[in-house]
């Protein structure tokens, strides 16, 4: 089969699209999935230059990509919820090869049902975004009805979704973006909308429920102002600062996930339901992955990039 893989850390020239061996169920809950599509996120880069080395001990060479919607082709002897030919999507463990492949191996607990009413290739876009955005509006902040949210980058892989998570739970959603994209974000739900580029939001708002940290350094240290007494702020790119937040009288959190199938199956009802959608920004075929890490590196993609590896 066909995948792209390091076979050491650097920068895109690293990524090699080559024949590999067709992976093995590792395990008896172990699920062989046919990929349709897959999508590209900053931990892929980031893994590739060596960042997360310290962190996860990988063994060379490496598949990356984390993220998949396909069709299942073959379950170990003790998957009980999943059958040969359904349609699933999964942010399967960093530990394992990734999804840049024509198949991959995944663990049973760490997949979902694929929405019905979206493509592979939008399904594709979802699970570790998705995941990302519910464990930071939901479990970190505890996001209720009737709150008010400040989502950086609404634009954004993470942030457009967040956006749309956060109205459909009925609260109140500012966020930042570009002029060029604000009437897709307001189109996706956002009640108030800033222009980075022209405005600082620091000044136009405050007393907010929750600040949504997507870019961090100085966006993250201005955001703290805006929190009102006992807010929140939760950032999915460093850790803010305990002790400012005790100092302020405010809360913080980190995320970083893991895979979570339950999420996974909550966000599929949001999209039958038509509550949520991912935004494509781009889309290439496998072979092409370079082009792919260098437009995410640019930091200025709107929404997801797509990857097209097999046919549905």
């Amino acid at each position: 089969m066909k995948a792209v893989r390091i076979h050491k850390y650097g920068d895109a020239s690293v990524l090699t699209y080559e024949d590999v061996p067709m992976p093995r169920l590792v395990s008896t809950h172990d699920v062989l999935i046919r990929v349709v599509a897959t999508s590209v996120n900053p931990v892929d880069w980031k893994i590739r230059e060596g960042y997360l080395k310290q962190m996860i001990s990988y063994q060379l060479p490496l598949t990356l990509g984390w993220d998949v919607s396909g069709i299942i082709e073959a379950v170990g002897a003790d998957v009980a919820k999943f059958q040969v030919g359904d349609a699933v999507y999964s942010r399967p463990d960093l530990n394992r090869d990734g999804t840049y492949a024509e198949y991959v191996v995944i663990r049973e607990q760490e997949i979902a049902h694929k929405p019905k009413t979206i493509s592979h290739v939008e399904a594709a876009c979802l699970p570790l975004a998705g995941i990302t955005a519910w464990d930071a509006l939901f479990t970190a902040a505890q996001l209720k009805a009737g709150q008010k949210i400040l989502i950086h980058a609404g634009s954004g892989g993470v942030g457009s979704l967040a956006v749309q998570l956060a109205k459909a739970h009925g609260a109140y959603v500012i966020a930042t973006t570009s002029e060029k994209n604000r009437a897709l974000v307001a189109s996706l739900g956002a009640d108030h909308v800033i222009d980075y580029h022209t405005q600082q939001f620091e000044n136009l708002i405050d007393n907010v429920d929750v600040v949504f940290d997507t870019i961090g350094n100085q966006v993250q240290e201005a955001s703290w102002s805006v929190l009102k007494p006992g807010g929140i702020l939760v950032s999915i790119i460093s850790p803010p600062a305990q002790e400012k937040a005790q100092a302020l009288g405010v809360r913080s959190a980190f995320v970083f996930i893991e895979p979570n199938a339950q999420i996974l199956e909550d966000i599929a009802v949001q999209v039958d339901a038509n509550k949520l959608r991912p935004i494509i920004g781009a889309e290439f075929a496998l072979h092409d992955i370079a082009k792919a890490h260098a437009l995410s590196q640019t930091g200025r993609t709107v929404g997801k990039i797509a990857l097209y590896v097999g046919k549905p």
